[in-house]
């Protein structure tokens, strides 16, 4: 599943880039780029795809990507049309892992930076008091001039790096080929895939909107992405449940046929598979929260 290369752009007088993003579809595709990424939504939900990872993200959430790691977050659709119901506010650095120069990851005052950078290129949810902190200090980040930017940066990287509420999203075994002949069909699988997960969607439909047989694109699937397509949509399916879920406006059977699943008892058991809980223990943790 090929991504496509994106170019950051930065100020000529500045060394790394910031920006606040208030539209839902900045680069909504599949890319990836030589900087690494630090995002936080400060307002905005829908589907977070990383390397191999599939999960949703909140309000409040903060990620680390790494250089040339594949992501993409496609928003709900409540944040697209003429009227949206909803508005996103996401703040973005990108910065080279060199930026610095060559040698300044490699004193020793800054080994675990080091450290969590290099983890980074499998991409990191950072949550709790750290993630907050480093959110105020990329607000900062926006008004901040001269030596301030570096070091505002940097107490950031520090945070992150000392911080223990942290899981890394992509698997270890996560790789990617970059054919730019194949750049676009990730894209087109996962726009038409979170369109339609909530309708059955046969192998012959799937394969044609990647413009393969069958056969093909099991195998390609399955080589890009260590999954199946089945587990694939089990988990779009169970991401979108969860949200249902949290949002508390339907019974536990309604959420079930709401995201795709066909059968109550499949759904519980891929649920609790993929959270770790069943679906009323997960409703309960946050209604009541």
């Amino acid at each position: 599943m090929l991504p496509q290369l994106l170019k950051v752009f930065k100020e000529p007088n500045y060394s790394f880039s910031v920006r606040r993003d208030l539209v839902p579809h900045v680069n909504n595709r599949w890319h990836y780029h030589t900087e690494v990424e630090l995002i936080h939504f400060d307002k905005g939900e829908g589907m977070q795809f990383v390397g191999d990872s599939i999960e949703r993200f909140n309000d409040g959430d903060l990620v680390l990507v790494g250089s040339n790691l594949p992501h993409y977050w496609r928003f709900d659709d409540e944040y697209f049309g003429d009227q949206p119901t909803r508005y996103a506010d996401t703040r973005v650095v990108h910065f080279c892992e060199d930026f610095w120069g060559d040698n300044f990851l490699q004193l020793p005052e800054n080994a675990s930076i080091k450290i969590m950078v290099e983890k980074g290129k499998h991409g990191l949810h950072i949550y709790g008091e750290t993630a907050k902190k480093v959110a105020m200090l990329m607000q900062q980040l926006l008004e901040a001039e001269g030596p301030q930017r570096l070091v505002l940066l940097l107490t950031a990287l520090d945070l992150i790096a000392r911080c223990k509420d942290v899981t890394t999203l992509s698997s270890i075994g996560f790789s990617y080929d970059l054919v730019d002949s194949e750049k676009n069909r990730i894209n087109d699988i996962y726009e038409y895939s979170v369109k339609n997960f909530r309708d059955k969607i046969a192998l012959s439909e799937i394969a044609g909107v990647a413009n393969m047989s069958p056969h093909s694109f099991c195998r390609f699937f399955k080589s890009r992405t260590r999954k199946t397509y089945s587990q694939f949509l089990i988990e779009l399916r169970v991401g979108h449940a969860c949200k249902l879920l949290i949002e508390d406006n339907f019974s536990i059977k309604q959420v079930c046929f709401q995201s795709g699943f066909h059968n109550f008892t499949s759904f519980h058991q891929y649920f609790k598979k993929i959270t770790g809980k069943s679906p009323l223990t997960y409703k309960k943790e946050f209604v009541t929260s």
